[in-house]
């Protein structure tokens, strides 16, 4: 006799990669590898300033995250090469009965800048994602890094309470770790609105950055008005801002003042927002 196959088996789920690489020639950075698999591209490279900044843009053409996903990003910027990269729109994480995953690998080799700026990451509730980052920098390599993640959504009443939310990230400089952190939030978790945890808000976000900056510098960037309770830290060879806000544009938007404000300073070129931030 036949017994039905829970249909659960026959879920389907996407597993897709995507490696980039980027090198120098004479005054400018051209990619130099985009391989992928599934859905996962990016857009044409771009010079909005310029030949020695390149830019591109990751597409994820399903649009969400689902259970059993699993996605594979890695980039390598070669010596004195320089790579912006970012992301069209918000990633969303979408309800799910299992786990989705993300695995993010990037190299950032000696005399090189990488700017990892991607758009919000949306958690929904009953979700199930996992992510892990691993940064490798060697000798005095730079690096411009953020994330803004949002959990639930509350602009239609969605608070995250079911599934969890779970991210590893290491920064490595030469093989010695510079940033070691561990995140897990489980759904309608005391932390969510507890005054040592979210206290309330649905959304946090965290900048890091290489390099060192003077008092008048960071205490510029605390006193700039904004609807976010945030602040910065500088540790040795690495700043560290991070918030919390009612809406994942707030969180963005402090990003961006504070990427206008630092980059001149720690990477030797004023900031130009790529166009697709305002589409």
């Amino acid at each position: 006799m036949n017994l039905p196959v829970p249909t659960a088996l026959f879920t389907p789920s996407w597993h897709a990669e995507l490696e980039l690489g980027y090198a120098r020639f004479g005054d400018s950075t051209r990619p130099i590898q985009r391989r992928h698999k599934g859905p996962l591209r990016v857009q044409k490279h771009l010079y909005a300033e310029g030949p020695e900044v390149c830019q591109h843009i990751i597409v994820h053409p399903p649009g969400g995250i689902a259970g059993g996903d699993r996605l594979d990003i890695s980039a390598s910027v070669g010596t004195n090469a320089w790579a912006q990269i970012t992301s069209p729109g918000a990633a969303k994480w979408y309800r799910a009965a299992g786990p989705a995953f993300q695995k993010l690998d990037l190299n950032v080799a000696a005399g090189a800048t990488l700017e990892w700026l991607p758009q919000e990451t949306i958690i929904f509730s009953d979700a199930q994602a996992e992510l892990s980052t691993s940064i490798e920098l060697e000798g005095d390599a730079r690096l411009f890094y953020w994330d803004v993640v949002a959990l639930g959504r509350p602009a239609c009443g969605e608070r995250f309470d079911l599934g969890h939310f779970q991210a590893h990230l290491d920064i490595r400089r030469d093989g010695q770790l510079l940033w070691h952190e561990r995140q897990r939030i489980v759904g309608n978790d005391g932390l969510l609105d507890s005054p040592i945890g979210l206290d309330g808000q649905p959304v946090f976000a965290t900048l890091l950055v290489t390099g060192e900056i003077d008092s008048p510098l960071l205490e510029t960037c605390r006193s700039l008005p904004n609807d976010v309770r945030g602040d910065l830290t500088q540790l040795p060879g690495l700043l560290v801002a991070r918030c919390l806000a009612s809406e994942a544009l707030l969180a963005r938007g402090w990003l961006i003042e504070l990427w206008r404000l630092l980059r001149p300073t720690l990477l030797g070129r004023e900031a130009v927002p790529p166009r697709i931030w305002n589409t």
